[in-house]
Formats: structure tokens, C-alpha cells, sequence
């Protein structure tokens, strides 16, 4: 494993991931339900996606490196656009419904289910998913950029169930998205830069 493949990933997806919708209703469910349940189902649906994106990014190594490189950079410039340019709305009317204050040991399940499938279909296609993806292609280190990006969504997770009121206070959303489209350009040059000067 390479830590510094690992910690690069940490850092993009983390704040990749903020001023998501996914991060956004996992906020709004911890703040109706025990933040712990709701951390909990995210959690795991964020994993199950880190997955998904870590096997995606596999086979888009077996594309000729030229051919690669053209959709990688094409994907970070997308991504770059869309957190530039796209207002992010936030739809989570099926994560408000029945979420109980302090549910009882038998209502535990339902909150962690609620989380779970909220965050695992609000984020399909999602762009983190997608820079996920990319990654993997890039630093060809799967086990690197699956345990970095798991880890990020897993600390995304918790920030918002525990504490995402007060962290959207301080920073807010707008500039956690065009920090990240930033990021994602940085990316998208240095990419551009590798295919033209070979």
C-alpha cells in the first residue's frame, strides 16, 4: 500500500465529497435521528460504492494508456465543470419520512436502513464515485485508493451525522465546490500535460 497514494485520495475525496447531496442528507437525517444509526447506514453505503468505483477503475486500465488518459482527463474536466457550475440540489424526501428523534432498540435497523439506501442511490454516478473511478486509473494502486477514498467517505459520513450544522456554518457549501472544481482541473491539467508531453 502507498500512503501517499492514500492520503492524496483522502484529502480529494474528503473534500470532494462535502458540498455533495449524499453528505447533505446524511446531514439532515442525523439531525432527526441518532447521529450514530444514521453514520452508520452511510457508512456502509458509502463503502459500497468505494467498492464499485475501485472495480470500475480496474477496467478502465485495460484501455490502451493514450485512449486512457483522453477519458481520465475528460472526467476530471466534467467533474470540474459540475462542481464550478451545476447548483447542487438536494432531494431527500425519502430520508425525512419516519425518522424518529430517539428511536427504540427495535427502530435502530430502520434508521440505518433509511441512511443506507438514501446515501447508496444518491450517490450512483455521483461525481466522487466517478473521481474514485479516475483515481484508481491514474495511480494504478487500487488497495491504496479504495482504503483512502473509504476512509474519506467514512469521515464525510460522520462529520455530517455528528456535526454537519456547524461545519456548513463555517464553510460554506460554494466554497467547499469550487475548491473541489479546482482540484479536479489541477488534476485534469496535470493529466492533459502527461498525454501531450509524451
Amino acid at each position: 500500500m502507498n500512503l501517499s497514494v492514500m492520503s492524496t485520495v483522502f484529502a480529494v475525496i474528503l473534500l470532494s465529497e462535502l458540498p455533495d447531496k449524499s453528505m447533505i442528507a446524511t446531514l439532515v437525517l442525523g439531525s432527526r435521528s441518532n447521529p450514530l444509526y444514521v453514520w452508520i447506514g452511510s457508512s456502509a453505503a458509502f463503502l459500497v460504492h468505494t467498492v464499485l468505483a475501485v472495480m470500475a477503475g480496474r477496467l478502465l486500465l485495460l484501455l490502451p494508456h493514450t485512449m486512457l488518459e483522453i477519458i481520465i482527463s475528460t472526467l476530471f474536466v466534467g467533474g470540474a465543470l459540475y462542481l464550478l457550475l451545476v447548483p447542487e440540489k438536494v432531494v431527500i424526501a425519502q430520508g425525512e419520512k419516519g425518522v424518529e428523534d430517539e428511536p427504540p432498540s427495535t427502530a435502530r435497523f430502520k434508521v440505518i436502513a433509511t441512511a443506507f439506501g438514501v446515501v447508496l442511490v444518491g450517490e450512483l454516478g455521483d461525481i466522487t464515485q466517478l473521481l474514485t473511478v479516475n483515481l484508481v486509473a491514474r495511480y494504478n494502486n487500487p488497495l491504496s485508493v479504495g482504503v483512502g477514498a473509504g476512509l474519506a467517505f467514512v469521515a464525510d459520513a460522520a462529520l455530517a451525522a455528528f456535526s454537519g450544522r456547524a461545519l456548513l456554518r463555517v464553510l460554506p457549501v460554494r466554497m467547499i465546490r469550487v475548491a473541489g472544481g479546482l482540484v479536479f482541473l489541477g488534476f485534469a491539467a496535470v493529466t492533459i500535460y502527461n498525454l501531450v508531453a509524451r
